[in-house]
């Protein structure tokens, strides 16, 4: 019990009293400077008084100051004894005499606490990364529309969401979440992808994203035990859809190593689905179908709903049946086809416009809806204007009347382009590519050359032959390789005759741009153009700068300039002349050299005292006519070095017979002048021989009277350089 004169009972002070003894004993028995003196001399326990400060019991806490100028208080305990039988030093020996803390402990329930002695502490600040940020939010986005289904929510969060240059994880995330679930998120992610195609995500960060995903399909594989096949069916579904071109998967497997799970998943979409009789439908019922119907049944209803109304004029009918059909994503289908039903039907056009209206006005189809309906059909115009002559003149009078009545944008106005001069020259554009597919056509079923430039030439409208080639080619990739073969030929023939050497490579630029459309229509789109390309170098009618004259005015990422590089690839491979001139089956199949090589012998056979007769079969039986310019190059070679003028008379016949036709003639002749300068180191008077028979060969008729000018300008160049 505590007394007056302390805090401490009798029983404690005598405790104290017996430790403190013991201690001096142990003191001052012990060496020198174990303990120095000033240590107990300098900090006495004090005992305070009844009355002061409620500190009795705790050590003295002496404060010093550290280096860096932080109060630092020590704490020392001093137990002088163990009175615990087994502490310290256990049962009748000396416990610890002396513990100083090395670190020092605060007791915040101290009423002497300060909280400015707490030591200093490093707190680790985490930096937001902006990707990492988007990827959790996109999480949460894509688990909602897994709940709801709801498009428009999904499309407005990701739109509010901002950070569009991170979309193509969006792809990735969506599908890798969908592949670990039941068919209906499946279906329901394939949906969505459809429905933000072109307003949400742009068509490139689309491709990116499935990139991403096939570069990660190893990953997913380990996780995933059908990863391959799953995301085949992803890759498919999306071409299906037409928001990945076919051509996507040529371009992707080259990038990715063969070994690697991706190339297998785009193996596995060329065979198992895309391959396959009626794969669009099988395809899209593969995962069920959110709606159980497909794009082709959704746009068969969408017609049928707008026939419908055209015949009975209920607009609250048709808005009902629109909304009904519950695919918001796909309503710029809806505008397109009532636009080409009014531009069908003259009478319905009210009625047409009067729907549109009020869909917009209730916010049934969106702006942005509405805008890509006609942006979709203004891109289809050319097609449409074969059914409709009037299609184009019909869609600019459309947009004033829709920009008027508020249902669509007045920016859509600046795009469109409409002006009187741009309506002229449009209208020439189209009335030039319908007579010139008539044309092509013709040629396709005649195999007549002469006839086909006759008709080009009464056209009369040279500034739109880069047009022509590219209508050629379209329409020879889009059949057999018969007709691949004659546009090959016929684009030779053209360079001689009409077509300067700019018109083709601005053809060829204009095909390029448009490769990713061609696509859509031709899946094998890519390799063909490139064909083509690789093609006219070969046949001289480009030289490989031009090639990149070609892919320096196209984007640097498009499907375009891939398709150049490929064409470089091509004509750099071993035998590339061989493998070119026959890729359409063209030829006999033999080798541009062995061709070169039967040409040399049957002419030195000629020569050498055969009948013309023979020769002709000769040629004849060569069965490469696309090559006769070979024949004729090498008969005007072997007549200046044997200073016999007899290989004239077989050229005569040849020319008679339709054997070698004046194309043929001309790029022969034109192959013998552009190399004269090398001619002439071998045969010192070829430039004088050589215009004795370009004299000869225009007044027998084998060649034009143009010619003449034209090496008359390189055979003066040839004498003055002499």
């Amino acid at each position: 019990m505590a007394t007056s004169e302390g805090f401490l009972t009798d029983e404690q002070r005598e405790m104290l009293k017996t430790a403190s003894q013991n201690a001096e004993n142990f003191l001052s028995s012990s060496p020198k400077g174990l303990f120095p003196s000033p240590l107990f001399s300098d900090h006495h326990l004090k005992v305070p008084a009844a009355g002061k400060s409620g500190t009795a019991g705790i050590a003295v806490r002496h404060v010093r100051r550290s280096h860096s100028g932080k109060h630092v208080r020590v704490k020392k305990v001093f137990v002088l004894y163990s009175i615990i039988s087994d502490g310290g030093g256990g049962k009748g020996t000396w416990g610890k005499l002396l513990d100083t803390d090395g670190e020092s402990h605060i007791d915040r329930n101290d009423p002497n606490y300060d909280s400015g002695e707490e030591p200093y502490q490093l707190v680790g600040a985490t930096i937001s990364d902006p990707l990492d940020d988007y990827k959790k939010a996109v999480v949460s986005i894509i688990e909602e529309y897994f709940s709801t289904g709801d498009v428009e929510v999904a499309a407005s969060d990701l739109r509010e969401l901002g950070s569009s240059n991170y979309h193509l994880y969006f792809i990735k995330r969506l599908v890798s979440m969908a592949m670990d679930r039941h068919d209906k998120e499946k279906e329901m992610a394939s949906v969505l992808l459809s429905a933000l195609y072109a307003d949400v995500i742009s068509p490139s960060q689309i491709r990116d994203g499935f990139v991403i995903l096939l570069e990660s399909a190893d990953d997913l594989a380990v996780d995933i035990l059908d990863a391959v096949d799953i995301l085949a069916l992803f890759v498919a579904r999306a071409v299906v859809d037409d928001i990945l071109p076919p051509a996507f998967l040529t371009r992707a497997k080259k990038a990715l190593p063969e070994s690697s799970k991706g190339f297998q998943v785009l193996q596995t979409t060329e065979k198992n689905y895309l391959s396959a009789p009626h794969h669009a439908e099988l395809v899209e019922r593969r995962w069920g179908g959110s709606t159980h119907i497909t794009v082709e049944e959704v746009k068969k209803k969408i017609a049928d709903l707008l026939r419908e109304y055209v015949e009975s004029g209920d607009a609250i009918e048709a808005c009902r049946c629109i909304r009904e059909l519950g695919v918001s994503f796909f309503h710029h289908e809806v505008v397109k086809r009532a636009l080409v039903l009014a531009m069908e039907i003259r009478t319905a056009e009210p009625l047409i416009l009067k729907l549109l209206k009020e869909a917009s006005e209730e916010g049934l189809i969106s702006s942005s809806q509405m805008a890509k309906g006609f942006a979709r059909l203004e891109e289809s115009l050319d097609d449409l204007a074969l059914d409709i002559p009037c299609a184009k003149s019909l869609f600019q009078s459309l947009i004033p009347k829709a920009i008027s009545e508020g249902w669509l944008d007045a920016s859509f106005m600046k795009s469109s382009g409409e002006d009187g001069q741009a309506q002229a020259e449009d209208e020439k554009v189209k009335r030039f590519k319908e007579e010139v597919v008539t044309i092509i056509h013709e040629y396709f079923l005649s195999d007549d050359i002469p006839e086909l430039i006759r008709s080009l030439e009464d056209l009369g409208m040279p500034e739109f032959n880069p047009i022509f080639l590219k209508k050629l080619i379209t329409l020879a990739m889009d059949r057999k390789n018969r007709e691949k073969e004659m546009a090959s030929v016929l684009l030779s023939a053209l360079h001689i005759e009409i077509f300067s050497t700019e018109d083709i490579v601005n053809g060829f630029i204009m095909l390029l741009e448009s490769a990713e459309d061609t696509a859509l229509d031709i899946l094998d789109a890519s390799n063909e153009l490139a064909l083509f390309l690789a093609r006219a170098v070969i046949d001289d009618v480009l030289v490989p700068l031009n090639l990149e004259d070609i892919g320096s005015k196209l984007q640097p990422n498009c499907s375009g300039s891939e398709t150049v590089r490929m064409a470089r690839s091509l004509i750099a491979a071993r035998h590339a002349g061989e493998r070119l001139l026959r890729c359409w089956g063209g030829g006999t199949g033999w080798a541009v050299e062995d061709a070169k090589d039967k040409i040399l012998k049957l002419l030195e056979e000629y020569e050498s005292g055969g009948v013309l007769g023979e020769a002709c079969q000769c040629i004849r039986d060569l069965g490469m006519p696309f090559f006769n310019h070979e024949v004729v190059k090498k008969a005007l070679v072997m007549a200046m070095e044997k200073k016999n003028d007899r290989m004239l008379d077989l050229l005569q016949v040849c020319f008679n017979e339709g054997l070698i036709t004046i194309n043929q003639m001309t790029k022969g002749f034109t192959r013998i002048k552009d190399g004269m300068d090398d001619l002439a180191l071998d045969i010192p008077n070829a430039e004088e021989k050589f215009n004795f028979y370009v004299e000869c060969a225009q007044k027998k008729g084998w060649l034009l009277a143009s010619f003449g000018s034209s090496v008359g300008d390189g055979s003066s160049k040839a004498v003055a350089a002499t």
